[in-house]
Formats: C-alpha cells, sequence, structure tokens
C-alpha cells in the first residue's frame, strides 16, 4: 500500500539540522589524552551559549563549586570537556546535558597513593539530575551518582540544594554518601564494603548506593562580575585513598577556588584544596545547537526562473517539443549537467509533456531537503513550460528510498517564503523499488569510479600502560560502481608515523582474541589492505532494503555479510537483520586467514523516541561467540551533531571479560559541515570506549542499511526542511 506523507507547521524545523608507577611519562601521557580531547571538540568555532557555562563546574567536570556537586545544571545539550591537575591527581572529564535536567560525563584518571603506593588509572562514569527547579524561596535540588560504573574509588552518591540569594551569590548544600562521607561522616543506612582494588569494575555498584556513612557539605559561590567567579566550600571528602601511602595529607575541609571565564568557550579555574595544595583546570564547552554557520556559507542556489507567457512560447506550453526526440534529449542533458554542477547525480528520468520524474543521488549536502530544494530549482530553468508536475526520488546506494512530488507552480509561488509553507504543498512518500518506477537510466552513468587520497589519525586511548598511542598516515579509498547498487571498493593505508605498534600483546585468556590482538595487526607492515568487498544494494519491495557484502570486510575479518531492513515512511519504527560468517584474517591484513572463524548476527530495532532521541536495540551473536544485547540511546541535533551512549550485556562472565566487565562507551558524530560551514557528507565519530576487550565485539561493516537510507527517509526529510531554499 502506497503512503503518502504530508508535513504540518509543527513538523517542520526553520533552522538546519542535521596500574603501575611509570612517572612523569604517564602524566604526560594523560594530559596529552586531555588536551587531545579539548582539541577535538573545540575544534569547531560553536560557541556555549551567553549563559556562562563555567560557573559552577567543580574538579570533576559536573555542576559544583572544587569538589563538592551543586543542584544545578549545564544549557540543554552543552558537551563540556575539563583538564583537573593536581597533586597526586589528574582527571580527564567529558560531560553531555543530556536534556534539560539529566547531566552525564565519562572520567579518565590518574591517582597516585593508592594499593600501596601505586599509580591508578581509573575510569568512570557520573549522573546527575535536577529533581526540582529553583522557584521563590525554594532552591534547585539535583541528586547524583559518582563513579556510578567503574572501579568504584571516586564512588559517591549525594542530594544536594543552591538557592540564588542575590544575582551574583549562591549557597549550596547537601549529604553525601561513599567518598562523600569519608570526612565527618555519621552512620547511615546499612552498610557499605571498602573500595577493592583488585575488582574489574564496570559495573553498577547499585547495592551500596546512599548506604554507610553520611556527611554534610556546602558552600558558597560568587560572580563579581561577568567573567570572574570566586567559590570556597566546605568539602565532606578526605582524600583517604590518595593520603593514605604519600606525603599527602588533608589538613583542612575548607577548599578555595575561582573560575575565570577566557572566553565564551574557555574558562580556567584555580583551586586550593586540603589546606595545602594547589590545583588548576582548563574547562571547554560548546553547545552543538548553536553554530557560528547557522545558515551556512555556501554558494548560493540558481534563482527559481518563472515561465513565459504562453504567446511568446506556443510550442513549450502546448507541448509539441516532446515529438521531437533531439529536444527531449536536449532537455535531459541539461538537467544532468546542472545537476552535476550542484553535487547531484542523475541517475534516471522520464519526462512528458505535463511531468517530469527523475531518481537523483545526492553527494554533496548532509541535508537532504537542500538538494531537493535545488533540484527543484533546476527543473525550473531547465524544463520546457508545459511541465507542470515534478516528482524527485532520494536515492542511496543505488536504492531508491522517498519521493517528493510538487508542482512547478508552487515552486514558483513559494521561493520566497518561509520554508514551511512548501512544505505544506510537497507530499513525500515511500519510492518504487528502481524496477517498478519506469525510469530510463541516465546515459553514460555507469560502470562509475570515484576515489580519495586522505592523511588519516588512528588513536588508542585508555590503556594504562600508555593512555595514548596514535598513528597517522595516508589512507586511498576507490568504490567502482559497476550498476546501480553494485560496488567495488577498497582502501589501502600506509602508516608515516606513530606508536601504535608498541602497543602491548594481549596476555593468553579462554576467550578468543576477537578484538584484543589489534596490537599484531599494528605491528605488521606499514602499508596496509583496510578491506576490499563487493557490495549489493537493493529494494525488494515497499519500504524495505537489503545488503549483501563479500571480501575482506574490515581489517580484522574477512566473509560474507548479509542484512535485511525493513523502515516504513511513516513510522518511528524500523527493524532490521543481519548475519555474517567471517573468518580472522592474518596479523600482515593481506590475503591470508588464521584458523578462527564464527557466524554472527543481529535482530535491530531502531526507535525515535522524538526530540531527538533515538534508540537502537541489537539482540545476537557477538564475535566472541557470546549472546547477548547492545542498548544505544543518541541524541541527534538538526544540524548533525550528535551524542549517544552504548552498553553491551552478552552471557561471558565479568571474570572472563575482565577489567570493565561489559562493554559500554560514547559516541559522536561531528558533521564537518557544521565545523566549515560549508556542504559536506563527511562525519567525524569518535568513539570513546573505556578499555577494548573480546566481549560484545561485533564485525565492523561499511555502510549498514540503517545509516545508508536514514537521512533520505521522509522523517529526515522534514526535519531539514528548513534548509530547502538554501
Amino acid at each position: 500500500m502506497k503512503k503518502t506523507l504530508r508535513a504540518d507547521r509543527n513538523d517542520v524545523t526553520k533552522s538546519p539540522r542535521r596500574p603501575g608507577r611509570a612517572g612523569t611519562a604517564l602524566r604526560r601521557g594523560a594530559l596529552g589524552l586531555g588536551a587531545a580531547a579539548l582539541a577535538a571538540t573545540s575544534g569547531a568555532p560553536l560557541l556555549a551559549e551567553d549563559a556562562i557555562p563555567f560557573a559552577n563546574v567543580n574538579s570533576f567536570g559536573m555542576p559544583g563549586l572544587i569538589d563538592m556537586p551543586t543542584a544545578e545544571s549545564q544549557p540543554d545539550a552543552t558537551i563540556g570537556a575539563s583538564i583537573f591537575s593536581a597533586p597526586n591527581s589528574l582527571r580527564n572529564s567529558f560531560s553531555f546535558q543530556i536534556s534539560p535536567r539529566l547531566t552525564g560525563a565519562f572520567r579518565y584518571s590518574r591517582i597516585e597513593g593508592v594499593d600501596g603506593g601505586s599509580e591508578l588509572y581509573d575510569r568512570s562514569f557520573d549522573l546527575h539530575y535536577r529533581v526540582l527547579d529553583e522557584k521563590g524561596w525554594r532552591p534547585a535540588v539535583a541528586i547524583g551518582l559518582r563513579d556510578f560504573i567503574g572501579t568504584g574509588v571516586y564512588s559517591s552518591e549525594y542530594i544536594v540544594a543552591t538557592k540564588t540569594l542575590t544575582p551574583g551569590i549562591k549557597v549550596t548544600g547537601g549529604l553525601g554518601w561513599g567518598r562523600l562521607a569519608s570526612h565527618n561522616g555519621t552512620k547511615g543506612i546499612g552498610t557499605r564494603p571498602p573500595y577493592d582494588y583488585s575488582s574489574t569494575g564496570g559495573r553498577a555498584n547499585a547495592q551500596q548506593w546512599f548506604r554507610g556513612d553520611v556527611a554534610p557539605f556546602f558552600g558558597l559561590s560568587w560572580a563579581p562580575n561577568d567573567r570572574l567567579t570566586l567559590k570556597a566550600e566546605y568539602s565532606s571528602d578526605a582524600y583517604v585513598a590518595e593520603t593514605a601511602t604519600t606525603t599527602l595529607q588533608h589538613d583542612s575541609p575548607v577548599n578555595l577556588g575561582f573560575d575565570y571565564r577566557l572566553s565564551r568557550g574557555f574558562a580556567l579555574s584555580g583551586y586550593y584544596v586540603l589546606g595545602s595544595e594547589v590545583g588548576v583546570q582548563l574547562n571547554m564547552a560548546f553547545n552543538p545547537r548553536n553554530s557560528s554557520f547557522p545558515s551556512g556559507i555556501e554558494a548560493a542556489p540558481l534563482p527559481v526562473r518563472g515561465r513565459p507567457a504562453p504567446a511568446a512560447d506556443p510550442d513549450g506550453w502546448s507541448g509539441a517539443w516532446t515529438s521531437d526526440a533531439g529536444t527531449r534529449a536536449g532537455v535531459e542533458t541539461r538537467i544532468a549537467r546542472s545537476l552535476v554542477k550542484e553535487g547531484i547525480i542523475l541517475e534516471a528520468i522520464a519526462l512528458d509533456a505535463q511531468s517530469v520524474r527523475l531518481r537523483i543521488r545526492n553527494e554533496r549536502f548532509d541535508h537532504v531537503a537542500e538538494a531537493l530544494g535545488r533540484t527543484a530549482r533546476i527543473l525550473t530553468r531547465s524544463l520546457p513550460p508545459s511541465v507542470e508536475h515534478f516528482e524527485i526520488t532520494l536515492s542511496r546506494n543505488g536504492m531508491p528510498v522517498t519521493t517528493a512530488r510538487m508542482t512547478r507552480s508552487d515552486v514558483e509561488r513559494q521561493e520566497n517564503s518561509a520554508a514551511f509553507e512548501m512544505a505544506q504543498r510537497v507530499e513525500l512518500s515511500d519510492a518504487l523499488p528502481a524496477g517498478e518506477a519506469g525510469l530510463e537510466p541516465a546515459d553514460g552513468l555507469f560502470p562509475r569510479l570515484s576515489w580519495s587520497a586522505k592523511p588519516y589519525l588512528e588513536a588508542s586511548l585508555f590503556d594504562p600502560a600508555d593512555p595514548v598511542r596514535a598513528d597517522v598516515g595516508v589512507e586511498l579509498k576507490a568504490r567502482f560502481e559497476l550498476r546501480p547498487g553494485l560496488f567495488l571498493s577498497g582502501a589501502i593505508r600506509q602508516k608515516v608515523a606513530g606508536n601504535l605498534d608498541e602497543t602491548p600483546p594481549a596476555a593468553p585468556t579462554a576467550v578468543p582474541h576477537v578484538r584484543t590482538d589489534l596490537a599484531r595487526y599494528m605491528s605488521g607492515n606499514d602499508t596496509t589492505l583496510r578491506n576490499l568487498t563487493l557490495g549489493w544494494y537493493a529494494k525488494p519491495g515497499p519500504e524495505t532494503y537489503s545488503r549483501v557484502t563479500v571480501g575482506l570486510l574490515e581489517r580484522m575479518y574477512g566473509g560474507v555479510s548479509g542484512e535485511f531492513l525493513w523502515m516504513p515512511t511513516d513510522s518511528r519504527l524500523a527493524l532490521g537483520a543481519e548475519v555474517n560468517w567471517v573468518r580472522q584474517r592474518d596479523f600482515d591484513q593481506g590475503f591470508s586467514f588464521r584458523d578462527y572463524e564464527i557466524v554472527t548476527g543481529h535482530a535491530s530495532a531502531y526507535y525515535d523516541f522524538g526530540k531527538g532521541y533515538r534508540g537502537q536495540l541489537d539482540v545476537g551473536r557477538y564475535l566472541a561467540g557470546d549472546w547477548g544485547a547492545t542498548v544505544t540511546l543518541d541524541r541527534e541535533f538538526a544540524n548533525g551533531w550528535s551524542v549517544g551512549a552504548f552498553a553491551t550485556f552478552t552471557d561471558m562472565s565479568s571474570a572472563d571479560f575482565g577489567e570493565g566487565s561489559f562493554d559500554k562507551g560514547i559516541r559522536m558524530t561531528v558533521p564537518l559541515s557544521a565545523l566549515l560551514g560549508k556542504p559536506s557528507q563527511t562525519q567525524i565519530t569518535p568513539v570513546l570506549r573505556p578499555l577494548n576487550r573480546d566481549g560484545g565485539a561485533r564485525v565492523a561493516i561499511d555502510d549498514r542499511l540503517f545509516e545508508t537510507v536514514r537521512d533520505a527517509n521522509a522523517g529526515s526529510v522534514y526535519q531539514s526542511w528548513g534548509k530547502f531554499w538554501r
């Protein structure tokens, strides 16, 4: 059944979318990691909101004073990063305002003087939820969990209230448990086990939340102007772990500090803690929704061309031109050439006196609505005046996804109107499979070769022996399209410099080394064949898509991968299934293989919760033979940014998995267009994974179906409709 959508005004976005001691060397490495994180997130000219986002960020990179929390939140969607350095402690924090009330953070820390005097490299996660807003005499109230998934060295919980006394003065008071009850604590409910340094960590320690001793804390902040904030606190953290075996002493629970706003995106903090020690912190924050290029700085589109009066072109208005094959061919050629200049490929076309139907491939614009708008403009300039109806089908990897229907008259009338006015007049529906659409393939398009040569950077983070390792080099990629949907593609890398080959080899375990032998893949030749595959993409029926990929699928595995996706045009839900038979490649990344082979596969569900939140559930068998599920939640923005978290739970025991207990991490999508202000489909997709382990590992397949077709689905087109006239 054919399903058609029309947008209403509320559906249309007006702005663009889419442990061991290693001394100072390790300390420099951890500082380098923090600097790398700041550089990665600050490379864009994207600025935080006008409100000072750093006035109450504590040394853990979360809403707070110095060490203590407050009941505040950052502006919604703010991404923050901080580097804190003090005697015996170094903390690198990444935070995200998940919703207006919920803040999350990931932290990588180095702590001296624990477990008999050694250094501990710790990875931890925090959550902070503002339960009540400040209103009248009522303070804001928040509840939080610090280091609730990790080894637990910072593990603590709190309930805190913050009240604004004057525009520049705020007071905070609260109760803490765990580490936040280690100074002047009194007996609370239940008991809390001491920190276990031999623990593999990585599991939620819910059994000890808000249990054991409880202690009060309080503090004050004063902002005499827009740049400076002074802070003081009575801390309930006695730094027991850090002071047990070092000269560091807890002389006073009173900590003092300041925040100084260097610019809209950066702030510097200084702290006097423990009654004797000095710390310093660099903070960075920005909001991915706020771009320095809100409308883009791309070249202006061609203007819509109005039709001449019937008397001025009687043959054009009557449709007599259709009887001349040369004229028809000339019109089609003119359309194709004009589209190419906009980075749009004409795949197929059908043309008659009243209508034009065409299938296009957008290779430039990250907002599909912009490609639609530019195509419509070109049609008004290229077609004889009798052609009134436009039908434009968006194609991805040779698969027709969505068809947009509009009239030429509406395009002419609405060019200078608001984008949502045009959206009211456009119908979007599921596209017919290519074989049923009745379109003629464009001449001379296939076979088609495309290639690129670009520098690459590959990094390995969070290894206790060396927190930052990286390789840089050049990657040559090529794709040869034999026919629509049938691709031969590959990539070769030439390493120029780096130290990933110095990663220590994984120790023997009972679990197959499906990912932890990465070091052996990096220690071979500097020239490697990353992948070489033959892929076939198709649309077998309405709202369904399929993929078969054969060859060297990724650096570590080759084999056969098949996938099927059901993605209705008018549904928040999409369902998919994937099956892979793979064999492990040899360490030299050539054409030879090792003995390990396995069949893996997953059933997947994708759901759009609205307001930019999207969830994904993958259930099935992983590379090490373990069975389980991966849960992912992303927050996506209209300009293409996204921030999300994932966790994988399988039947592999935490002991077999090793440190971390289960696979988890944070992922981001950074569109190059948001950084440069110019259209680009290139994306940077960093993943912060505390540890690289064998449990919960999947084959890395390029161009999985959901990510391939989703931007051309009707929902995504409407979301970016503000770019239609750009």
